[in-house]
């Protein structure tokens, strides 16, 4: 470790002379390369809404981010799809009723249509795979999973054929640490793991309306998980999947959907065709009873007419 910070130090005295010149080149390059945006980008903004100014309890209050343009985006380095890693697993862990399984598999035809990438489901493991030392009783006598230990000791030993992201669902509650009463959901971007539960998700049950605000709930907590693996930060200009979250009260708050820039954003690595996407998130929400994002979509195909 030593030799290897001590090459890097010398490495970083020998180029220093041309730092400046070098800065400049590499910023030129950039801005050579960054197209203006598409008339697709530009014809769904005006269906942006402008987040209002944040109040006590939600996330921009007590978390001042600078968000993320789209030039920052593209000079970062972020996970794009090849040949080699193309498709997003989900892996349930835990004993799901009919009801809960039925949502995991359409959160996996969700994740397909807004990722424009192949999404599978991979086999069901049961809760014996998270040892004592992993679990605790929450507040409330509810049975607890450390979150963390599913990310580091069961999900980096799966390596499916061509995995991009992987995402653990599991049907028991989530702590990150000894002092946290509950998490929802936690993820390693480096590492392309993340782990999320349906726990707090449903109200009393998973029939009628439960079943649809649990699964709103869902597609947005997974597909935000999901984003920052693929490189999205926080959004901080307007309503959007990715705006970070304090509560399950401001989750519900916040839509669906991906801002202009967000989708500008994922469409510049992913380089799938826009209406496409559109007109099969349309279906999957006509077909799922899903109002808030159908009303959403509609309005975005319409601009593009």
């Amino acid at each position: 470790m030593k030799k290897i910070l001590l090459l890097v130090f010398v490495i970083f005295c020998s180029c220093n002379s041309n730092k400046k010149e070098e800065i400049n080149s590499k910023v030129q390059l950039n801005s050579q390369q960054i197209l203006p945006p598409q008339p697709y980008f530009l014809d769904i903004k005006v269906n942006d809404v402008k987040l209002e100014k944040p109040v006590f309890g939600d996330w921009l209050f007590s978390h001042k981010e600078k968000g993320q343009s789209f030039e920052q985006f593209v000079r970062t380095k972020h996970v794009v799809p090849s040949e080699q890693e193309n498709i997003i697993y989900l892996k349930p862990i835990g004993k799901f009723d009919v009801l809960q399984l039925k949502q995991i598999e359409l959160v996996r035809q969700y994740l397909q249509i807004f990722f424009q990438l192949e999404t599978k489901v991979l086999e069901n493991v049961s809760n014996d795979i998270i040892p004592n030392h992993a679990r605790r009783i929450g507040d409330v006598g509810q049975e607890q999973f450390l979150a963390g230990y599913i990310l580091d000791d069961v999900l980096k030993e799966e390596n499916p054929n061509k995995r991009i992201a992987l995402m653990a669902i599991t049907e028991k509650d989530l702590y990150p640490k000894p002092e946290w009463n509950y998490v929802f959901g936690l993820a390693s971007y480096r590492d392309k793991v993340a782990v999320s539960s349906i726990h707090r998700l449903q109200d009393k049950s998973l029939k009628g309306a439960d079943f649809n605000l649990c699964l709103d709930r869902l597609l947005k907590i997974c597909s935000h998980e999901i984003g920052h693996m693929f490189g999205l930060h926080h959004c901080i200009d307007a309503d959007c999947v990715m705006n970070g979250t304090n509560s399950l009260v401001e989750t519900d708050e916040h839509t669906l959907r991906l801002c202009s820039n967000c989708q500008r954003k994922l469409n510049s690595g992913f380089k799938y065709d826009n209406k496409k996407r559109l007109l099969e998130l349309e279906k999957f929400f006509k077909e799922n009873k899903l109002t808030e994002g159908l009303e959403l979509t509609k309005k975005d195909l319409k601009s593009i007419q």
